[in-house]
């Protein structure tokens, strides 16, 4: 009985989005099944992200604002990197 409490503690996360990700799936085809498509677009986003937050959470990743500032920070250092090495002539769509 405690190894099943305690892996509901450590998986709460996961089991939420996992919950999520049903849900939303079972009120995306009840509502494209009754034509309200918005709904059902709405839905699918829904499952979407809990399925990426759901990955992230087995995988161990945390979204913080300090990591995210720094993945800003390194994808404009290479942005200005790769601009400042493109030839001059180089044709831009």
């Amino acid at each position: 009985m405690g190894t099943i409490a305690a892996s509901l503690l450590l998986m709460r996360w996961e089991l939420l989005s996992a919950i999520m990700m049903f849900f939303a799936s079972t009120f995306n085809v009840k509502c494209r099944k009754a034509s309200h498509n918005a709904m059902a677009f709405m839905f699918t986003g829904i499952g979407i992200g809990m399925a990426c937050w759901f990955v992230m959470g087995l995988l161990g990743m945390t979204l913080s604002t300090a990591e995210l500032r720094n993945f800003w920070h390194i994808t404009r250092d290479v942005f200005i990197q790769v601009i400042s090495t493109t030839p001059p002539d180089y044709p831009l769509p």
